[in-house]
């Protein structure tokens, strides 16, 4: 499995990507809130001895307030620990980290080159139903 970063989980909860980074991080809060599968987990729970995070905690933490890079970290922390006691959750989670880096982010990385451009440039992301009247000058080539 890949690991998963703080930074990509801050941007996750700080809404980066949109519509499909919101998905992301819905599916990941759903798969956070299903319940412990580990043994070893509900062992150390009954003992009262150390209990290892399910996430939902560091979830809401960081839901909270994205920018924080301690709270990221502790999330990705919790994911990973958990990820390591619970084989169930290590498959859900790692299908869910694939299926996050797969999704198109809303960035739009725009790149003009090649040297002099001779017209107007138009820049963005989704356009639909555009016209663009131009009128000829004495001067241009004639392209047609």
């Amino acid at each position: 499995m890949d690991p998963i970063t703080a930074a990509a989980l801050a941007a996750l909860a700080g809404g980066l990507g949109g519509e499909a980074g919101r998905q992301a991080w819905q599916g990941l809060t759903a798969l956070v809130r299903r319940p412990f599968r580990s043994a070893a987990a509900q062992e150390e729970r009954g003992a009262g001895t150390l209990q290892a995070s399910s996430g939902e905690l560091e979830v809401v933490a960081l839901e909270g307030e994205p920018a924080d890079p301690v709270r990221a970290q502790a999330l990705a922390t919790a994911l990973g620990v958990r990820a390591a006691l619970d084989g169930e959750f290590r498959v859900l989670l790692d299908e869910w980290w694939q299926r996050a880096q797969a999704s198109p982010s809303s960035d739009v990385h725009n790149t003009i080159s090649g040297g002099a451009q001779s017209g107007p440039v138009l820049q963005g992301r989704d356009f639909s139903s555009l016209t663009f009247n131009t009128t000829r000058t004495a001067g241009s080539p004639n392209r047609g």
